[in-house]
C-alpha cells in the first residue's frame, strides 16, 4: 500500500473483509479481501463469470453481501445503498452505456445534477451546464462539444460521455468497468492519461479489462479472480500477460494466431466507388475474397462501421457498385444482403446482434423463421435441435437452449450472435469489434471460429480497434483515414507503426 512519503502507511479509503455472495447454484464471491489506498491504481480481472460483476455490484451498492464488511474511511458497513456509495465518493464508468440519445452531451453528464437559474421559474442553466463540462471534455481529448446530441456519436465517443460524468462527481474511488472496449489506440493512450492524472491528485482507481496491455501499463498491482475466488494478487513489477492468463483461467494459455493464407481465394464480394452517409464525397473500393480474413483498422470516426453497415444494406449506399460472385445487387437492405449470404456481427451485440429477453433457441432461429415454420408456426422441435447443434459446435456455455440470452457472458452472447449466422450459410461475414468486451479464453475461441470459417471459404471481413487482434488475426490488413481506405498492408508488413501511418492518413516509408 502507498505510504505518504515519511514511510507511514496510508490509511485505505476502502477496505472488503472476508465478503461473501451466493446465489441458488452459484459462489459469486468466496470471503473476499480487498485494500484500496488514495491514488492508487488497481486492476481486476478474470474471466466472464469470475466474480467481478457481483464485486461492482456490491461496490455500488446494488447488491448486498450475504456476510462480511466494507470500510470506507474506517467506518463500517454491513453493505451500501445506491446513494450511500454515490455519498462516499464511487463513481461508477458502466461497459454497458447508460445514456439518452434525445439529449445532448452536457445535459448527460449532468443529469439529475443540473444547475439552475434560480428565481421565479428556476429553469436549467444550460449555459452553464454546457461550460461546466468543457473542460472536462478537453482534458478527456474528446473531438465534439458540449452541445452535440448523443445520438450523433459513436461508441467510442459515448463512453468518453460516461468517464467525463464520474470525472464531474467529484469522485474519490472511480471504478472503469471495461472502458476502453470500444476505443482505439489512441484514444486508449488518451485514457490511460486521464488514470494517471486521477492518481496524482489522490483518486484511486479500479480498472476492469480484457485488455490486459492496459492492465500493465495502468496499474499498481492487479487482483486476480476465477470462479468468485480472489487467486492472486501482483505487485506492479510481477505484471505480465502470461502469469495473469495463467491466474484467469488456471493454466498456460497462448492465444495462437493462425498462419495466414498462402493465397488468396476468388473475389466473393466486390465493392466499388461506395460512399456513405459519413463521408458522402469519398469514395471506397473493396475486395473480399473466399478464405481471407481481411482486418479493417483505423481511428474512431474514420468510416469504417458507416462502411460496414452499407455493405450490410442497414444505412444508404450514396453511390457505387456491389457485386456478390460477380452478380450486381443494385438495391441493397439488410433482407437482401441475408438472402445472399452477407451477414454482419455489429458492434453493439445486445443493442443489435441480439434480443436479449429471448431464448438461445429463438435468438438463432429468428432471422431464418420461415424455415423453422413451414406451415406459419415454429416448429419448436427444429428449432431446438438447430439451437443444439449450434451449442454443440461454437461451445456455448448454458443449461439449455430455452436459457434467455440475457443471463450469458459476453463470449457466449457473440457465440449466439455467429450461430444464428452460421445456420444460414454465409458466403460473407463481417465482424465489428468482434471480441469487445470479451476475456481472453472467448477471445482464443472466436479467433479460432474466424480461422475455421475462412477456412471453408467464407470471406470475412474484421473490423477491430485492438491492434494485437488485427495483426494476430488477419491476412490483410485495411487501413481507413477519414473516410477512404489510405493503405493496405500485407503480412510482412504488419506493424503497428504501419498501422497507424495509415490511420492517420501518411504514406508508408519505402524500405530503403
Amino acid at each position: 500500500m502507498p505510504d505518504g512519503g515519511g514511510g507511514e502507511a496510508v490509511r485505505p479509503f476502502l477496505r472488503l473483509s472476508d465478503v461473501r455472495k451466493t446465489y441458488p447454484g452459484v459462489v459469486a464471491l468466496a470471503g473476499f479481501d480487498m485494500t484500496v489506498a488514495p491514488g492508487e491504481v488497481i486492476g481486476i480481472v478474470g474471466e466472464n463469470g469470475a466474480g467481478k460483476s457481483t464485486l461492482m455490484k456490491i461496490l455500488g451498492g446494488v447488491t448486498r453481501p450475504d456476510s462480511g464488511t466494507i470500510e470506507i474511511d474506517g467506518a463500517p458497513h454491513d453493505g451500501l445503498t445506491v446513494g450511500g456509495s454515490i455519498k462516499a465518493g464511487i463513481a461508477f464508468v458502466h461497459q454497458e452505456l447508460n445514456l439518452f440519445d434525445n439529449l445532448d452531451v452536457a445535459a448527460n453528464v449532468f443529469i439529475g445534477r443540473e444547475p439552475r437559474t434560480g428565481g421565479l421559474f428556476n429553469l436549467v442553466d444550460e449555459r452553464k451546464m454546457r461550460a461546466d463540462v468543457a473542460p472536462y471534455l478537453r482534458r478527456l481529448g474528446a473531438s465534439f462539444a458540449p452541445d452535440t446530441p448523443v445520438s450523433r456519436l459513436s461508441l467510442a465517443q459515448q463512453q468518453m460521455v460516461e468517464i467525463a460524468k464520474a470525472l464531474t462527481m467529484n469522485a474519490r474511488l472511480v471504478i472503469l468497468d471495461e472502458p476502453t472496449s470500444s476505443l482505439p489506440l489512441s484514444e486508449t493512450e488518451k485514457l490511460l492519461e486521464v488514470i494517471a492524472g486521477l492518481k496524482a491528485e489522490g483518486i484511486a482507481v479500479l480498472f476492469i479489462s480484457h485488455r490486459l496491455a492496459e492492465i500493465e501499463a495502468a496499474c499498481d498491482r492487479v487482483i486476480v479472480l476465477r470462479d468468485g475466488v480472489l487467486v492472486g494478487t501482483l505487485d506492479k513489477a510481477e505484471i505480465s500477460h502470461d502469469r495473469l492468463v495463467k491466474l484467469m483461467i488456471g493454466r498456460d494459455l497462448k492465444v495462437a494466431y493462425a498462419a495466414p493464407q498462402a493465397a488468396r481465394g476468388d473475389t466473393v464480394l466486390s465493392a466499388r466507388g461506395i460512399r456513405t452517409a459519413a463521408y458522402p464525397t469519398r469514395d471506397v473500393d473493396l475486395d473480399l475474397h473466399a478464405g481471407e480474413i481481411l482486418g479493417f483498422a483505423g481511428l474512431v470516426g474514420s468510416g469504417r462501421t458507416e462502411l460496414a453497415r452499407v455493405l450490410f444494406g442497414i444505412d444508404e449506399r450514396f453511390a457505387g457498385t456491389i457485386t456478390l460472385n460477380g452478380r450486381s445487387l443494385w438495391r441493397m437492405s439488410a433482407t437482401i444482403a441475408v438472402e445472399n449470404g452477407i451477414f454482419l456481427v455489429p458492434e453493439d451485440r445486445k443493442g443489435a446482434g441480439i434480443l436479449l429477453d429471448l431464448s438461445i433457441a429463438e435468438n438463432i432461429s429468428l432471422p431464418n423463421l420461415s424455415a423453422y415454420a413451414p406451415g406459419g408456426l415454429v416448429a419448436s422441435g427444429k428449432e431446438r435441435e438447430q439451437a443444439e447443434q449450434s451449442r454443440r459446435d461454437l461451445g456455448i456455455k448454458a443449461p439449455t437452449v430455452a436459457t434467455r440470452t440475457g443471463s450469458l457472458s459476453g463470449g457466449n452472447q457473440q457465440k449466439v450472435v455467429l450461430a444464428k449466422w452460421l445456420a444460414m450459410q454465409p458466403k460473407v461475414l463481417i465482424f465489428d469489434e468482434p471480441t469487445r468486451g470479451i476475456d481472453v479464453g472467448a477471445k482464443a475461441e472466436i479467433y479460432r471460429l474466424m480461422r475455421s470459417l475462412a477456412d471453408a471459404g467464407v470471406a470475412v471481413l474484421m473490423i477491430s480497434s485492438d491492434m494485437e487482434e488485427v495483426i494476430g488475426v488477419s491476412d490483410c490488413i485495411a487501413v481507413m483515414h477519414e473516410g477512404r481506405i489510405s493503405g493496405y498492408l500485407e503480412h510482412t508488413d504488419f506493424t503497428e507503426e504501419n498501422v497507424l501511418t495509415l490511420a492517420i492518413g501518411k504514406p508508408l516509408r519505402k524500405a530503403g
